[in-house]
């Protein structure tokens, strides 16, 4: 069967009157239309196609060419149009994708950028969604604790950020524990924090627990000899310094700092850290 608003591999059954008709199977022909095939493809051969319902038509279409992102899948699109039944969005393909009305949780304006989810209407034709939790797995059974993954954040609340992980289940950063900037549509890597017996996921935008201490305690090391092998930094400085400095939170940077102290790399005292002798 086809999968519409994805990618297929399908055969050329005929080339004709400016068009090129592929085998779909029980979903009847696929028309590519002519100056998107490969000008040496003959009869027989397998094109890999995206395929879309069209709108008038109802017949099933096809083309070479990428769109930003499929069905099944989150992204972030511009607007291009705005009319009386929704929106339409720019998702790289010369037809725009079609966001319905009733399927709009904001006031949209052409040129602005709006998270959605691609799905398939009763009709088959491809649409999108701004009712983003909606088509969130709520079941996250594979993630273990620390493990990275991949976030789309799609919008804040009182306690942080939700995000996307992996393209599929629902998120939280929290903001006492964001020590750099963060925005509405960006793709930035996470870990697993803790997996809530609700679903949700908890996250951090560095590896949890003494996992990543190795690599940030090089990294401090590198910046100590870079500074000469001393840093005015105490347990009094605020998380705001230590960020700016070693771009990590200040919880993280005491876990490192005493990894690096018990190794006698570091001597710590009231002005701040320095390398040790061996080390400098």
């Amino acid at each position: 069967m086809i999968r519409i608003g994805n990618f297929n591999r399908l055969m050329i059954l005929e080339r004709s009157q400016g068009k090129v008709f592929l085998d779909g199977g029980e979903d009847g022909q696929v028309i590519l239309s002519n100056r998107e095939a490969p000008p040496e493809c003959q009869v027989g051969e397998m094109l890999n196609v995206f395929v879309y319902t069209d709108a008038d038509s109802d017949s099933l279409l096809a083309t070479v060419q990428r769109p930003f992102v499929t069905v099944g899948e989150f992204a972030h699109l511009e607007v291009a149009s705005l009319e009386r039944i929704g929106a339409f969005l720019d998702w790289g393909l010369p037809k725009q994708l079609f966001l319905p009305f009733r399927e709009q949780t904001r006031e949209l304006q052409i040129g602005h950028k709006a998270i959605v989810y691609l799905y398939l209407d009763s009709t088959r034709r491809i649409s999108a969604s701004m009712r983003i939790d909606k088509h969130l797995d709520k079941n996250p059974r594979d993630y273990f604790y620390g493990q990275k993954v991949d976030l789309l954040i799609f919008g804040a609340t009182d306690l942080g950020f939700k995000a996307i992980v992996n393209g599929r289940h629902l998120g939280l950063l929290y903001g006492n524990e964001i020590f750099q900037p963060i925005s509405i549509g960006q793709s930035i890597g996470g870990f697993i924090q803790n997996i809530r017996e609700d679903g949700k996921l908890d996250l951090s935008l560095q590896q949890a627990g003494y996992r990543g201490v190795d690599e940030i305690s090089q990294k401090i090391l590198d910046i100590l000899e870079k500074k000469g092998g001393f840093l005015a930094m105490t347990d009094r400085s605020s998380a705001e310094e230590i960020y700016q400095v070693f771009n990590m939170s200040k919880k993280k940077y005491k876990m490192a700092v005493g990894n690096l102290y018990k190794k006698r790399l570091i001597h710590i005292d009231e002005t701040g850290i320095r390398l040790s002798k061996k080390t400098s």
